[in-house]
């Protein structure tokens, strides 16, 4: 991917590493309900798990889903406030929306999520199309929701809960693979970093029932699935306990439980901050080997003065030790990416040089990359002046990203002449004859079908690569 500048993110991941990322649409399903729900979903994995709950919400509700807007009776954007182009792209969604609705009137209109929580009610005023609006932690109660509208009534509900998980919700699995499923083990932030809205739109940390977590892995397993991406806005975290206090479980023994129950099953888990995680979590990934080895750990700058300003509780030398603990437990071969914010608040030309040095040091397998976009309603948008020209901000995120590419172009030729068990997930998205999956690292593998499918684990001996890639070919 070259770089966009215009832009205010981007990462030097490939199509299929960037799926997370991206929009995704509804599956089909018809079993004879008179309405159909369309939902989109923006921003993070937390959002794509979120639209699985809200639609197994609406099946109980009677409706169907459906991957074609023109049947829906029902449309939903699932949306994302972490940048202000994220809202800008719903935004100029929901223009696009207006043609469907200018030609069948009676379809209603919900922005569910972050974007629904910042606004509140105002977003009704400025998108006169939208009917409802619903944040995070009310969507339990879309049906009476859905009865206000259907009464000619507009409706909100942006409450947020200190105890809501939907822990007890079977979600439906939109646009599955039948491969990877994600599976949310904790809603809400308490880290205050100063340019984020996430605990702001997504309320208070709470952790979810561990028996309800290892009752839907298990639950996937049996339906088939090889693979499942634990959830959080910082899972390590994690921490639950019983009642009456008898039962408390960290992240650790979290991870450990989920690995237990079968060897097939791959774990993942994101995302993991680095004041918290531990060296138990470390040790419990080398212990099995079905998790995988890697970890999202943000950075977001190199230097500790912008740290401080960033409210990130940690500084370079802390980051560091935590990154030393990774090689040294799990060795030079686990994966690791990162977040990185280029022309932070007052940051100085040093500063910046400091987040270049940062991963010559780490060695990124690769990354999110973005330059400071100040989002309203944060700390920083509140005490810190947003000082630093655009001009700049593009030059260094431009550094960064050229820099980040010649990384993890270096990092993928380790990989040629070496031989990786690969989980395949679909086809590659140039040929039919070929497969795509992930390896241990989180690396995605292109290599010739032969007779192998979807939810196989393949040994692939890889022979080249690019930046985001790595191809090669099945080995018996």
């Amino acid at each position: 991917m070259d770089p966009i500048l215009d832009l205010d993110y981007i990462d030097n991941r490939t199509p299929e590493q960037a799926a997370a990322s991206d929009t995704k649409l509804t599956a089909s399903t018809n079993t004879g309900r008179a309405r159909k729900l369309y939902i989109e979903s923006y921003g993070c994995q937390m959002n794509f798990s979120d639209s699985e709950i809200v639609s197994s919400i609406m099946f109980e509700q009677g409706f169907d889903t459906t991957s074609e807007i023109g049947e829906a009776d029902l449309v939903f954007l699932n949306t994302c406030s972490i940048r202000e182009k994220a809202e800008q792209t719903v935004r100029n969604r929901l223009g696009q929306i207006n043609h469907f609705k200018k030609k069948k009137p009676g379809l209603m209109v919900g922005v569910l999520g972050c974007m629904a929580e910042r606004l509140k009610q105002s977003l009704l005023e400025e998108e006169k199309i939208v009917d409802l609006v619903v944040g995070p932690d009310a969507y339990r109660d879309l049906p009476n929701l859905i009865n206000e509208v259907d009464g000619g009534q507009k409706a909100v509900n942006v409450l947020l809960s200190r105890e809501e998980t939907y822990a007890d919700i079977n979600p439906i699995r939109l646009n599955s693979n039948g491969v990877s499923a994600y599976i949310s083990i904790m809603r809400g932030c308490d880290n205050m970093c100063s340019f984020c809205v996430v605990p702001f739109t997504r309320g208070r940390e709470r952790s979810r029932d561990a028996h309800s977590i290892v009752r839907e892995a298990q639950a996937l397993v049996e339906q088939g699935y090889k693979e499942v991406t634990l959830l959080g806005q910082n899972v390590d975290s994690y921490k639950w306990a019983s009642e009456d206090g008898e039962e408390r479980v960290n992240f650790a023994q979290l991870l450990e439980k989920v690995a237990l129950l079968t060897p097939d099953l791959r774990v993942r888990f994101s995302t993991s901050h680095p004041k918290d995680i531990t060296d138990e979590v470390l040790h419990t990934m080398k212990k099995h080997e079905n998790i995988c080895k890697y970890i999202h750990l943000p950075a977001q700058s190199g230097n500790s003065r912008v740290l401080e300003l960033m409210n990130r509780t940690y500084d370079r030398a802390w980051y560091l030790n935590r990154v030393d603990a990774i090689r040294r437990i799990l060795g030079d071969e686990c994966g690791i990416s990162s977040d990185m914010i280029a022309g932070f608040c007052t940051e100085t030309e040093q500063e910046h040089q400091d987040t270049l040095s940062l991963m010559d040091y780490v060695q990124y397998d690769y990354s999110y990359m973005f330059f400071y976009s100040e989002r309203p309603g944060t700390l920083a948008a509140r005490k810190l002046e947003d000082d630093i020209p655009l001009e700049v901000k593009k030059r260094r995120l431009d550094e960064i990203i050229t820099k980040q590419r010649e990384t993890s172009l270096a990092r993928n030729k380790r990989d040629i002449g070496k031989v990786h068990k690969v989980l395949v997930e679909n086809f590659s998205k140039k040929s039919k004859e070929q497969l795509s999956g992930r390896n241990d690292q989180n690396k995605v593998v292109i290599f010739d079908k032969k007779h192998y499918k979807k939810g196989d684990y393949v040994t692939v001996f890889v022979h080249d690569c690019s930046v985001g890639t790595l191809f090669g070919e099945a080995v018996d």
